[in-house]
């Protein structure tokens, strides 16, 4: 044992056995093989920090680093320089807990400027304090969805990010709730299927705007046929996009959820990202998380304090809705500042821009002969194409000018294995799009 290491080997095997892995490594059974790291690390047990950092660097070296021409739920937006220095700032950055609102005030002011704008771009009534990541949220509406109806079933549109679909299984599985999935008809939600599934045990209906494939689907009368069968409808949302599409309250959508990364967070190998979770006024006492409040001081002045949230959230938690009880902070104060320096009119240019490049992208791939439509359907800043190519081949080239993109969607269903994704934000330049395009165009 090492000297910080509580568990023992009985201790690890006893855990192991619980979740039903025979060694350390099966829990990495996910991971691919290629981007494992099956050497050493070749750290000497004792260096100074100058020596350590001066070596680490040297292995950060090792990765490279591409042009994004991607998304599935992870996009390159622009991110102000400006962001990490007012996230610095002591009265933001702190330890302590929101819970002690008289020296939490800075924490406290930025999770209601966050949730007030949550609500202004979902059209909901109130947001909480935010999530942990997109498909969590997701997991927590239908948590909500259950507690409203007293149903057990959910219902996710195939046209849902798998990973979001995954990880409701996930929690719908240690919570007795049934999962089924509604069938895709060229590219969108099935709504003839949807109907046909709907009945009395249906708590909830999964939808997504932009879905999988890219495609701004048109949810006319789905809120209508979920709630005349009594159930929920949950939207999930790429937030960034409702600066220019309709709001899930204008589509009818009891709960909003999804992911805050393309408010301008960075990559970063996959995270950490921050999910939002927003509802009707009617529904706030089910709402998982942290909630913020404005009240006044003895003085009149403006003040901060966590509000509306159940007891049984920290006490009773055998009869919680949810056991969530904190949030993604950092990454929330990431999306204020982020929103309060773009503004309306600069999230509204961040889809023009995005938009007007994803299409002139979209245009010249169909232009080489190598790439043909899946969908004829509207998108705003990714799409799906049939490819000829050997996606091996692909991948390399792309790789060898520096470039990421062209992903398979052979993993979602393997009837989309010649199908592939591209992304186009604001950060791509005129000279990047025809660049990556001349490389996939001259492929056989």
């Amino acid at each position: 044992m090492f000297k910080y290491f509580p568990h023992t080997e009985a201790d690890l095997a006893l855990m192991r056995a619980k979740i039903g892995i025979r060694n350390d490594a099966e829990l990495f059974a996910d991971v691919p093989e290629a981007v494992r790291l099956k050497k050493d690390y070749r750290i000497p047990s004792a260096l100074s920090e100058i020596e350590l950092r001066a070596r680490l660097k040297e292995i950060a070296a090792m990765n490279q680093t591409a042009v994004v021409f991607s998304g599935l739920g992870a996009y390159d937006h622009y991110d102000p320089s400006v962001i990490p220095a007012i996230v610095a700032r002591q009265e933001f950055l702190t330890s302590y807990t929101p819970y002690q609102p008289e020296i939490a005030q800075g924490t406290l002011s930025y999770i209601f400027e966050y949730q007030s704008m949550v609500t202004m771009l979902t059209g909901m009534d109130v947001s909480n304090a935010s999530m942990y990541d997109g498909p969590t949220a997701a997991a927590e509406a239908c948590f909500m969805a259950e507690s409203m109806t007293k149903r057990k079933k959910i219902l996710i549109s195939a046209t849902v990010h798998p990973n979001i679909a995954e990880v409701v299984q996930t929690y719908a599985h240690f919570r007795g709730l049934a999962v089924d999935f509604i069938p895709v008809f060229e590219g969108e939600t099935s709504h003839e299927d949807l109907a046909k599934m709907l009945d009395d045990s249906v708590a909830g209906v999964i939808v997504q705007k932009p879905n999988y494939f890219g495609i701004v689907e048109a949810f006319a009368g789905v809120a209508d046929a979920v709630h005349g069968n009594g159930s929920v409808l949950i939207e999930s949302c790429d937030i960034s996009t409702l600066a220019v599409l309709k709001t899930p309250a204008e589509d009818g959508a009891d709960i909003a959820c999804g992911d805050c990364q393309a408010l301008g967070m960075p990559l970063s190998f996959g995270g950490p990202y921050l999910g939002y979770l927003a509802t009707k006024k009617q529904h706030v006492r089910r709402m998982p998380g942290r909630i913020c409040g404005q009240s006044f001081d003895k003085n009149g002045k403006r003040a901060f304090v966590l509000t509306l949230q159940a007891r049984e959230q920290h006490i009773r938690r055998e009869k919680a809705n949810s056991n969530i009880c904190s949030n993604q902070s950092l990454m929330a104060l990431y999306a204020t500042v982020y929103l309060s320096l773009m503004g309306p009119e600069g999230m509204k240019r961040v889809n023009e821009l995005s938009y007007e490049k994803a299409h002139r992208l979209y245009d010249l791939l169909v232009a080489t002969g190598k790439f043909a439509p899946v969908f004829d359907k509207p998108f705003l800043k990714e799409f799906v194409l049939h490819t000829s190519i050997d996606q091996t081949v692909i991948r390399k080239a792309l790789s060898d000018n520096g470039f990421f993109g062209a992903v398979s969607l052979a993993d979602y269903d393997d009837s989309y294995r010649d199908v592939v994704n591209f992304a186009v934000t604001e950060k791509r330049t005129d000279e990047e799009i025809e660049r990556f395009a001349a490389v996939l165009g001259g492929l056989s």
